[in-house]
């Protein structure tokens, strides 16, 4: 049976995780009942600014999202405790320990097994989202049978990255035991790098079809924004996102010569070529302001301070002791440590979210002086919005939690701001 030896500390573990629940269940209420009373009281605008004639579409959509999001959550946080105090966790790492094979290798089954658990867990909440919610709204273009593909699929492709990470970070802390949260985070700094560079060339394509845009109207209208915005027009593809749904969007990635735009193709049928070039020159603005260098740098900050907190936990040994498990499982104590760190790490949410909303701000900006007009990019994301039945009028705490752009209708009269 599961060990209280330190009771305060097992008092701070289960207060953190409810009480950080419950603060984002009161905000995802309170975020629910602002956004409802706002889009009653704004029908006129909506209608007028995002064509949007049935607002009622976008509560519903919010509630359906909200109200299963939550179920996920507070049933999940009721497993996690119901395991870690009623001994299964205690169980299954003394039976890893018992195997022999080592903090590295037990670890790395460990966290193999809670990998496939988790993924076993959300299954039939991503069910539920893709075929009843998406559905009803008439957004999943999905088949089962290529539901099943992407589930299985991108398993195999997260087993694989987390036996990698785990497997180094243990080694780490086996081989450099004072200063493995730095050789970590240098780890965490190389392997982002790499995975920008092999995301859009190796990985994205085993997911969906990506078409380089090479000739064409749409190709010549690239070429002029690119030229506008001082780049020289390189990879840009469209992406047929169309087959898993009807949803509009489009993406930057990558470093150097790996770098590319994407466009859904949902985005590129709906959308006038004006409102393409300002959503790419947006897009290009984050390469040429330097947010994603500024990002990765806000995460590897981010990422070695949390390494650090969980070298210090981990050299005190009683996180492997509040649940009766010997001091060689440090892969038991890692996870106990990130048990710790997760909720604060989800309170810090709103200081990383006002770096992002600066940043999406500044990228408006760049693709209005590109276009010289904002009306092409407000217009791109009145339709997104509507298309999307993005909630247009978060509520203030709520979004700055959860939001890391503007929302549309801020960035829309910021954007018609700068005509006047």
């Amino acid at each position: 049976m599961t060990s209280f030896a330190l009771p305060p500390f097992h008092v701070l573990l289960v207060g953190l995780f409810v009480g950080t629940q419950l603060l984002y269940t009161v905000l995802a209420v309170r975020n629910v009942r602002h956004s409802t009373e706002r889009i009653v009281a704004e029908r006129e605008w909506l209608r007028d600014e995002l064509d949007v004639e049935n607002p009622d579409r976008i509560v519903d959509y919010l509630r359906a999202k909200t109200g299963l999001s939550q179920l996920q959550s507070w049933l999940g946080l009721g497993i996690l405790l119901l395991v870690l105090y009623g001994g299964i966790f205690t169980d299954a790492v003394l039976a890893i320990e018992a195997i022999g094979i080592g903090p590295i290798g037990g670890g790395v089954v460990f966290f193999l097994v809670l990998t496939v658990a988790l993924q076993a867990f959300s299954m039939p909440f991503d069910l539920i989202d893709t075929f009843v919610v998406e559905e009803i709204f008439d957004f999943n273009t999905q088949t089962p049978q290529s539901w099943i593909r992407d589930a299985v699929l991108g398993l195999g492709l997260t087993l694989v990255i987390t036996a990698l990470i785990v497997g180094v970070i243990l080694a780490f802390i086996v081989y450099l035991p004072t200063f493995w949260w730095l050789a970590g985070a240098g780890f965490f700094l190389a392997f982002t790098i790499i995975m920008q560079v092999l995301y859009p060339r190796v990985i994205a394509p085993l997911f969906n079809e990506f078409e380089r845009i090479d000739d064409g109207d749409l190709r010549a209208a690239i070429e002029e924004v690119f030229e506008r915005a001082g780049f020289e027009c390189e990879e840009i593809y469209t992406m047929d996102a169309s087959r898993r749904s009807t949803h509009l969007n489009a993406y930057f990635v990558g470093f150097g010569r790996a770098k590319r735009v994407v466009l859904f193709d949902t985005l590129v049928e709906r959308f006038a070529r004006e409102q393409i070039q300002s959503v790419l020159a947006h897009e290009l603005a984050h390469w040429k302001r330097r947010h994603i260098w500024k990002h990765l740098g806000i995460g590897t900050v981010r990422v070695t301070i949390v390494l650090f907190v969980l070298w210090y936990l981990l050299a005190g040994g009683w996180m492997t002791a509040m649940f009766g498990i010997p001091e060689t499982a440090v892969y038991a104590g890692l996870l106990v440590g990130l048990l710790f760190v997760t909720p604060v790490m989800q309170l810090s949410a709103p200081l990383v979210n006002r770096v992002s909303l600066a940043h999406e701000r500044e990228a408006d900006r760049f693709a209005a002086d590109v276009m010289n007009d904002p009306e092409p990019l407000a217009n791109a994301l009145a339709t997104l919005a509507s298309e999307n039945l993005a909630n247009p009028f978060p509520d203030p705490v709520y979004a700055a939690f959860h939001y890391s752009h503007p929302p549309i209708p801020e960035r829309i009269r910021r954007l018609q701001s700068e005509t006047d």
